[in-house]
């Protein structure tokens, strides 16, 4: 193959990738971060400035919420992480065979429904009259439906459901290249079963528990179906905020202007994260 032909070939494999970079990602980034700075005196006149950012720092609301947003996202990251590190460690390093591919296919197998999908299973598992209301019921412990939606518990237990398998995978496929020495060697030199957790197995499993992190908090500071409907119409979450803005007022200077700042937390969060890990991002998405 000639030089020519194989820089063509190349061109070709990365068109593709590059149209979808540019006109599905920068673009409409531009495009908001440039609406986020218009100001509209009527219909048919526009001016430039500070003025959608000065109304979220004015507006507590505004602030209030990107704040619990972002807070209850951090929350939300570090309790997938929890639930997912064992499950995890039991398919790459305990189970063997068949046994391996059936739960990692088990975890995999509500990803083939949609978000809507899932939240509404929850929905229905929570509701008064579902199973665990009738469960709790049936058991003694309460006298009457009880209702577990619309507050933040069922908000974060529809999230920490959704961004599950995208912790659980990372962390598989980190956790499988431990070589089982180390962890035999954290055991002869005296280690305890946290001391060889602390010292061995996290270290290690640190990219996959960085990307993880970083993918699962990503999904929940921007997921807007599940905190509308498992936690109500008062449900206080920063995507409302925006469709709201873009949707119902037809406001998109200042939806805009919310979007560039989720953005903005998003991609802070992600930089504190990998700084104070020690992990590059290059790394990570190794």
């Amino acid at each position: 193959m000639t030089p020519g032909a194989g820089r063509l070939s190349l061109a070709l494999l990365l068109t593709p990738f590059l149209l979808w970079i540019v006109l599905l990602v920068l673009l409409p980034h531009a495009e908001m971060l440039r609406v986020s700075f218009q100001v509209r005196e009527s219909w048919d006149t526009l001016d430039w400035g500070l003025t959608q950012y000065r109304n979220f720092f004015e507006e507590a609301y505004y602030w209030r919420t990107f704040l619990r947003t972002g807070l209850m996202s951090l929350f939300t990251t570090a309790l997938t992480l929890l639930v997912a590190f064992p499950i995890a460690w039991y398919i790459a390093r305990l189970a063997r065979g068949r046994s391996r591919g059936v739960l990692f296919l088990a975890c995999l197998v509500p990803f083939w429904a949609s978000e809507l999908v899932r939240t509404y299973g929850w929905m229905i598992l929570l509701r008064e009259s579902g199973v665990f209301s009738a469960l709790l019921q049936g058991v003694g412990l309460a006298d009457g439906p009880v209702e577990m939606l619309y507050n933040d518990a069922a908000v974060i237990i529809g999230l920490v459901y959704n961004g599950l398998l995208f912790m659980v995978v990372p962390l598989v496929t980190t956790l499988d290249g431990l070589d089982e020495n180390l962890v035999e060697a954290g055991y002869d030199l005296g280690g305890g079963h946290l001391t060889v957790l602390r010292e061995v197995v996290v270290p290690w499993a640190m990219p996959g528990i960085v990307s993880g992190s970083i993918v699962v908090f990503m999904l929940t500071l921007g997921s807007y179906l599940t905190p509308i409907l498992m936690g109500g119409k008062d449900s206080a979450w920063f995507t409302q905020q925006i469709f709201t803005q873009f949707i119902t007022r037809f406001n998109w200077e200042q939806g805009a202007a919310l979007g560039v700042l989720l953005l903005v937390l998003s991609s802070l969060m992600v930089w504190l994260g990998l700084k104070l890990t020690g992990q590059s991002l290059r790394k990570v998405m190794g």
